[in-house]
């Protein structure tokens, strides 16, 4: 028997369909147009790059660096090698979700394990430079130095000094920032050069301008202030012993300052020259310290802390005591908000959904109207409607005087079910609308079988219709669960986690605080000072439950399909 090779009609067609197809995944080969804007498109992002680059070199972000000139080549790879279409379709969502989401995440997680904060927020370089500067004192027996402001012919700013303490006896200095080509010393007073003002102080005159340089005017001054207050005459060749001449707030005066707190950089320690006493730098609570505990200053630095952050939070009785009750009420109040949300918008789907309600659309277009808003509008309207003393809902809608009002945003009760309230507003739209659609994909064959063997609508609906909405609806209630876990938004407007706790712990846990909005105390607590890295440890810990949650109610959808 023997086969004939020559192909049918109908083979060539479907060949060239799949030639085609092919070609179309490779991308097809671009005209000069299309190759030009991407071209074009390409040198923004490589010129946008290189910027960027520069400012990472300029600081030594060596690791960021590399990171973009990583994904810059990959993109420019993608874009310019021909083929490979669906991966430049899918590169900027990925390059976006790992910039926005991933990048986040593992920031998160790393932070987690540092102490950083309010009192640890740069280097250990930042906060010496930071410590030296907040022990700069005045010299309370130097003598007070009118002074007049000069310039030398290097643009060089100098201090003219009097000090007029004894009239019959004046001292006249001079000297500026740099002490190798301007150093302190004092003038004869009889120098011809001197120029005095008219007038006198104390019987003595005041020194105003020195031959050879420029006495800058008062708008000068002026125009020069942030400059002229950070200025420091050195009076010796060590300015951190012998200290420098810092001038008064005024522009009018100088007087002798010194530190009283110097920094070794070989012992990595600062030694406070008051006392003599030491503090070395301690790497593990990142603050320079003395041996009994004494710190410096309360200025430190971001260190790794390990498991630490982890541990306060179980262990610290402050975060310990209210973490159950703050995570049961999560919980309740995810769990409420999709429960009560769902059942209102299932129960307006089916309403609505009747073919005997005439005007449909009109009355679903108004269903959505809430969710229309903007929440945080909708969310200070209900927050004014809750008030106490003069709020909608007690003086027209509940008829309450105001002895017997209800306090809905002072006390626990009421304010949990204020926020549930308002969240049921917010909500019930999207599950109006996700559950519209959901029924009407129903077959209405299966309504028409069921009626025909005899069940009565309520049978229709828990054994047909619900099954069939929940296999559809799971995935997106899940989700809802996940919002409402961390929905910050509502507890921060209505309440803002209150009302107030237990005013002994160290952060307020308020009595409609959910981890989201008790997190949010801890990182931007006015108290304390912010605490970004337990911040950030409960928010891996949220991470974690949420995915852990979420994926647990993913595996039980399958009981959905199998019921169904």
């Amino acid at each position: 028997m023997s086969v004939s090779l020559e192909q049918t009609p109908e083979s060539k067609k479907n060949h060239r369909n799949r030639a085609r197809l092919a070609r179309k995944l490779e991308g097809g080969t671009p005209g000069l147009k299309g190759t030009l804007i991407k071209i074009a498109l390409l040198a923004m992002v490589d010129a946008a790059s290189m910027f960027v680059a520069l400012l990472f070199v300029a600081k030594h972000q060596w690791l960021y660096l590399s990171v973009l000139v990583a994904v810059t080549l990959l993109i420019n790879w993608v874009y310019l090698r021909r083929g490979n279409l669906p991966a430049k379709y899918l590169a900027p969502g990925l390059l976006l979700l790992v910039a926005f989401q991933i990048s986040i995440v593992f920031f998160s997680g790393f932070i987690a394990f540092t102490n950083y904060g309010a009192l640890h927020n740069g280097s250990k370089e930042e906060a010496a430079t930071s410590i030296k500067l907040s022990a700069i004192v005045p010299d309370m027996e130097a003598p007070f130095l009118y002074v007049s402001l000069l310039e030398d012919k290097d643009k060089q700013v100098q201090f003219l000094a009097t000090d007029i303490n004894d009239p019959a006896n004046p001292h006249v200095f001079l000297g500026g920032e740099n002490y190798q080509t301007s150093a302190w010393h004092e003038i004869d007073p009889a120098d011809p050069a001197i120029t005095y003002d008219d007038g006198s102080m104390n019987g003595a005159p005041i020194a105003i301008d020195y031959k050879g340089y420029k006495t800058l005017s008062m708008d000068e001054i002026l125009n020069r202030q942030a400059e002229l207050s950070n200025l420091k005459v050195p009076v010796g060749t060590n300015i951190d012993t012998d200290g420098f001449m810092a001038l008064d707030p005024s522009a009018t005066g100088v007087q002798l300052t010194r530190y009283d707190a110097i920094y070794d950089a070989k012992a990595d320690a600062f030694t406070r020259v008051s006392d003599g006493k030491a503090f070395p730098a301690n790497e593990t609570t990142g603050f320079f310290e003395a041996k009994d505990g004494e710190r410096i200053s309360e200025t430190g630095w971001r260190v790794n802390v390990g498991w630490a952050n982890f541990s306060k939070i179980f262990g610290d009785e402050s975060l310990r005591g209210p973490l159950l009750k703050i995570f049961s009420w999560t919980i309740i109040f995810a769990l409420a908000s999709v429960l009560s949300t769902f059942v209102l918008g299932l129960a307006l789907a089916f309403l609505f959904n009747d073919e005997r309600i005439r005007g449909k659309k009109i009355y679903r277009s108004i269903m959505i109207l809430p969710y229309a808003f903007p929440a945080f509008l909708s969310a200070y309207v209900w927050k004014g409607m809750f008030n106490t003393e003069a709020g909608f809902i007690n003086t027209s809608i509940l008829g309450l005087d105001k002895a017997h009002a209800i306090p809905w945003l002072t006390e626990e009760g009421p304010a949990r079910w204020a926020v549930l309230l308002c969240n049921l507003w917010l909500g019930f739209p999207y599950m109006f609308l996700i559950t519209t659609g959901a029924l009407q994909a129903i077959p209405s064959e299966l309504t028409e079988s069921a009626n025909i063997d005899g069940a009565t609508p309520w049978q229709q609906f828990r054994l047909i219709k619900l099954p069939l909405l929940l296999i559809s609806l799971a995935p997106l209630l899940i989700g809802s669960f996940a919002f409402n876990f961390n929905n910050f938004t509502i507890i921060y407007l209505i309440t803002g986690g209150g009302p107030s706790g237990d005013p002994s712990l160290r952060v307020d846990a308020g009595g409609t605080d959910i981890l989201i909005s008790f997190v949010y105390k801890i990182a931007f607590s006015s108290a304390v000072g912010a605490d970004y890295g337990l911040a950030s440890a409960f928010s891996v810990l949220i991470f974690i439950l949420v995915g852990s949650l979420s994926l647990l109610a993913f595996k039980r959808t399958q009981f959905l399909e199998d019921l169904a």
